[in-house]
């Protein structure tokens, strides 16, 4: 089933990825709002793989340990059965593939982009919560 390294992990932990979620989506969200470009990126991404191992913790008591966080969207697409979820594994890609340049690059992120990569990560967040809860944990 998964591709990449794997932990498995007891279903009420869930709940401790998605409090991370969303401690990091309202660092996002005050960074954006304060101009912090590159900040508000990093964590709106640090967001969406928290609300991710949140996800993936829930539904299969598993998340992702692999040091490609590529692996991680892997991983949620098993995972997810409906074609609209899926959805949300390309929302995270598209969120990876900006980590490396936002933390390593010396080009700094445009407002346009801080701002698109928190609604993302938002939008991720959001979901995971919906998922807890039709989980009940």
């Amino acid at each position: 089933m998964a591709r990449g390294k794997t932990v498995q992990v007891r279903g009420n932990e869930a709940r401790l990825y998605l409090d991370k979620a969303v401690q990091f989506i309202e660092q996002a969200r005050a960074g954006l709002d304060a101009g912090r470009n590159d900040a508000a990126l990093l964590e709106a991404i640090h967001a969406a793989i928290s609300g991710t191992d949140a996800v993936t913790t829930a539904l299969a008591g598993v998340r992702s340990t692999d040091p490609d966080h590529q692996r991680a969207a892997d991983l949620l697409e098993d995972i997810v059965a409906v074609s609209d979820d899926r959805q949300r594994a390309r929302q995270l890609r598209s969120l990876l593939a900006r980590k490396n340049a936002v933390e390593y690059e010396s080009r700094k992120t445009s407002p346009k982009e801080a701002r698109d990569g928190v609604e993302r990560a938002g939008r991720i967040v959001d979901w995971a919560k919906e998922v807890l809860a039709a989980a009940r944990l």
